[in-house]
C-alpha cells in the first residue's frame, strides 16, 4: 500500500462530497501536484481542514479517482474490501441461488463502493475488470479478499486502463485456479450463452441487458419478424427465435459476429434456416432497407455509445434521433421498437426526447410500453446517478 496522502477540496466541492458524491475530478481538488502515483491513498479535507473522506487516486475516462469511505479512521486494507465483497454477495444472494440464470454482475464499481472495479460471476468463475491504474494497483488485497469470501473455479481479469479505457491485451486475462472451457456455456433464464473469458474485450454477452432479452422471448416475440442491429453475438435474437419468433435477422459489422452468432444458436438447438445473419455496416444495412420497403414486426437498435466504420461516425448524444427515424421506417405499423443506449452522457428523459422527435418529424404515433434501466444485479448508488447508464425503451408503433 502507499502512504496516505492529505489534499484538500474546493469550497464549492465540499459539500458535495459529505453528502456522499464519489467520484474525485480533477477540479475538485485545489492541488495535485502531491500525488506522484497511481493507486496513491487520498485523504480529501475541506478548506477548514475538516476530514471529508479517504479515496484512492486512478486516473480513468470519468475522473481522477474514487471514495472509498467517509470514515476517517477505516483502513483501506484487505479486510475493508471482504467487507464490501461479502455485502456486495449478499446484496445478490438471490441470483446465487438460481439455477435458471448462472452469469450476472456480483460487484459493481462505486454501486457497492468501490469504483473503477467490477467482477462478474461466470457459473463458477469470476472476471474482475479494472478500470484504472490506480485500482489495479490494490490488485492483490482485492483478490485476496475476494478469495476470502467464495469458492471459485477459476479467477480472470480484464484490464481497461489506457488512456481512452480501451482493454489492455497482455495475455494475461487468467489469474488463478482452474481456466475455463472454450466455450464456457452459461446460463440465462433458461437460455445457454457460449461465452469466452480468455478471448479479447469482450466475453460474449452483456449482462446488462438481460431483463430485455426476457421481456422480448416471453411478451413479444412469438409469430414475429424480427430485426436485431448492432447484434454482436445474436444475444437478442437467441431470446426471439426461443420466444417463437417467425425468423430473425442479425446484423453486424463485425465479421466475427457471423460465427460467433450461429453459435448461440446452435447451443440454444434452434434451426438455423429460419435466422439470417448479415455482416454489414449497420447504416447500410438500413438504408438498403428502406430502399427496398423492408419491414419487419419488431426491431432492436442498441448501438454503441460512439461507433466508427469507413463510412460512418456514431455519436449516441448526436445521432441518435437520425438513427431512429430509419428505424421507424422498417418497423411495421403496430409492430415495436427496442431502443436502447449504453450513453452515460444524457438521460432517460433526454432519451425519450430523441424518440418523440424522431417520431414528430415523421409524423407518426407511437406508444411508450416498457422502459428499462439497470437490472439489480448492476448496484448504482443514490449519489451518484450518472452511472445508472442503462436506457431501454420499448416502442409500439401506432397504427
Amino acid at each position: 500500500m502507499f502512504d496516505e496522502i492529505n489534499l484538500t477540496l474546493r469550497p464549492e466541492f465540499s459539500q458535495k462530497f459529505k453528502d456522499g458524491y464519489p467520484l474525485i475530478s480533477k477540479e475538485s481538488v485545489l492541488d495535485w501536484s502531491e500525488v506522484l502515483h497511481e493507486g496513491a491513498l487520498l485523504n480529501l479535507h475541506d478548506a477548514q481542514n475538516n476530514f471529508v473522506a479517504k479515496g484512492y487516486y486512478g486516473v480513468q475516462n470519468k475522473g481522477f479517482g474514487w471514495v472509498l469511505s467517509w470514515d476517517e479512521k477505516e483502513k483501506i486494507d484487505v479486510n475493508y474490501f471482504v467487507k464490501k465483497i461479502k455485502d456486495a454477495i449478499e446484496y445478490r444472494k438471490e441470483f446465487f441461488e438460481n439455477e435458471e440464470t448462472t452469469a450476472f454482475r456480483v460487484f459493481n464499481g462505486e454501486g457497492d463502493g468501490v469504483g473503477g472495479l467490477s467482477i462478474d460471476y461466470f457459473d463458477g468463475y469470476y472476471l474482475l475488470t479494472w478500470y484504472s491504474l490506480g485500482v489495479y494497483e490494490l490488485k492483490s488485497e482485492i483478490l485476496q479478499a475476494l478469495k476470502q469470501c467464495v469458492e471459485y473455479k477459476g479467477v480472470y481479469q480484464k484490464k481497461r486502463f489506457d488512456a481512452k479505457g480501451k482493454y489492455l491485451d497482455e495475455n494475461d486475462d487468467f489469474v488463478c485456479g482452474e481456466k475455463a472451457p472454450e466455450p464456457l456455456i452459461i446460463k440465462e433464464n433458461g437460455a445457454n450463452f457460449a461465452i469466452y473469458l480468455d478471448d479479447g474485450a469482450m466475453v460474449g454477452v452483456f449482462l446488462d441487458q438481460r431483463e430485455v432479452r426476457k421481456t422480448i422471448r416471453d411478451k413479444y416475440a412469438k409469430g414475429k419478424t424480427v430485426l436485431n442491429t448492432f447484434s454482436y453475438t445474436g444475444a437478442f435474437s437467441v431470446f426471439a427465435a426461443l420466444g417463437g419468433a417467425k425468423e430473425t435477422t442479425s446484423v453486424d459489422l463485425a465479421k466475427r459476429s457471423l460465427p460467433k452468432t450461429r453459435e448461440q444458436f446452435s447451443i440454444n438447438e434452434i434451426n438455423l434456416a429460419k435466422q439470417t445473419i448479415i455482416v454489414e455496416d449497420v447504416f447500410n444495412y438500413f438504408k438498403y432497407a428502406v430502399r427496398k420497403k423492408a419491414l419487419f414486426d419488431i426491431v432492436v437498435v442498441d448501438p454503441p455509445s460512439f461507433a466508427r466504420s469507413k463510412k460512418h461516425t456514431f455519436s449516441a448524444n448526436k445521432d441518435y434521433v437520425k438513427l431512429l427515424k430509419e428505424v421507424i421506417q422498417i418497423t411495421n405499423a403496430g409492430g415495436v421498437i427496442v431502443a436502447s443506449t449504453n450513453s452515460a452522457n444524457f438521460s432517460m428523459m433526454t432519451f425519450r426526447d430523441f424518440v418523440n422527435a424522431a417520431f414528430k418529424e415523421l409524423k407518426i404515433k407511437y406508444k411508450i410500453e416498457e422502459r428499462f434501466s439497470l437490472p439489480k444485479d448492476f448496484k448504482v448508488l443514490e449519489n451518484f446517478k450518472e452511472s445508472d447508464y442503462l436506457k431501454v425503451l420499448f416502442i409500439r408503433k401506432v397504427i
